[in-house]
């Protein structure tokens, strides 16, 4: 089932891992297990620079799968890229050689059988779809809210920071960070879908390019779809599909990826929104960011987080 890049292959699978040994080995499992009806699809597990046996286990039981093993944690978006260009994705991709579609996984998650096959059909009945994702469900079974979301506009950012999305969850205007006043089981074309399971059309890629790298954990898969709607794609969420997400497992509890999420909204709103935001909700959003942020970090702080060097991939929510 597993293709070398030197093959016309239907599917790439980029997976960054981050000390998470067991749950990648039921992801490669269950990836490799597929009902795929004919499709081609060939992996690449970029780790980085796990300190558990991630790196020695992919080696022995998942030979199929290309391991890109990086001496240092390089970010989620970098090792991503890194992935990417192995399949010939990137600035110079002419889209030939290439596999149709590029699917970023992340190790904390488990395909039911048929996933992947139904989502790349999903994509074929949807030509205008660069992106799309599945329903992403919490092992309880509940749903993983950053599976289909709104850009965070300044708008909706502050509604975010002030927890005004949770006391008025169904609100069209306090609910559009997290769209959660949709229902969740219906078909629908979103602004983004998250990094945990992110299947992008070849074509999309060679438009838009590759993900920035000046993210490192957090935003940088609401900034590619952002570069890709831009680009004239639509990004659609398919419920139809439902997946497994484990979720925070690389980077649960971490005071970093706290400070990496916060300096993520700030990195989104400057490249896409300053230009054209007030200057009374410039100082609103970085006031925001500032204030909630630092609350949020003294507390962490104050229950005995400090600060790690490490992080995982992690998408922002």
């Amino acid at each position: 089932m597993n293709q070398t890049p030197s093959v016309p292959l239907d599917l790439a699978i980029v997976i960054v891992n981050y000390n998470t040994s067991a749950l990648l080995a039921d992801c490669l499992r269950s990836i490799f297990a597929s009902d795929l009806g004919g499709l081609s699809l060939a992996v690449c597990v970029v780790d980085n620079a796990s300190a558990d046996d991630s790196v020695a286990m992919t080696r022995a039981e998942f030979p199929q799968a290309r391991l890109l093993a990086n001496a240092t944690n390089a970010g989620y978006p970098q090792a991503n890229n890194q992935g990417l260009r192995y399949f010939g994705y990137g600035d110079a991709a002419a889209g030939g050689d290439a596999p149709r579609y590029a699917l970023l996984l992340n190790p904390d998650t488990v395909l039911p059988p048929a996933a992947l096959a139904e989502m790349l059909a999903f994509m074929e009945a949807h030509p205008q779809a660069g992106v799309a994702g599945p329903k992403l469900v919490r092992l309880d079974g509940s749903l993983d809210k950053a599976c289909r979301r709104s850009f965070p506009t300044p708008e909706s950012s502050l509604w975010h920071l002030m927890k005004l999305d949770r006391l008025f969850p169904r609100s069209r205007r306090f609910g559009r960070y997290g769209l959660t006043y949709l229902d969740p089981d219906e078909v629908t074309q979103v602004d983004a879908i998250v990094g945990a399971f992110m299947l992008v059309r070849r074509e999309a890629i060679v438009q838009a390019g590759l993900l920035d790298e000046t993210f490192f954990m957090y935003g940088e898969d609401l900034d590619w779809a952002k570069r890709i709607t831009d680009a004239g794609w639509q990004v659609w969420y398919n419920p139809q599909v439902i997946v497994t997400h484990i979720k925070e497992a690389a980077s649960r509890h971490s005071y970093r990826a706290r400070v990496e999420f916060y300096r993520a909204l700030i990195i989104f709103y400057e490249k896409h929104y300053r230009l054209t935001t007030p200057f009374w909700m410039d100082w609103l959003i970085r006031g925001g960011v500032a204030f909630f942020g630092g609350l949020d970090l003294l507390g962490r702080r104050l229950r005995g987080l400090r600060p790690q060097v490490e992080t995982g991939p992690r998408p922002i929510t």
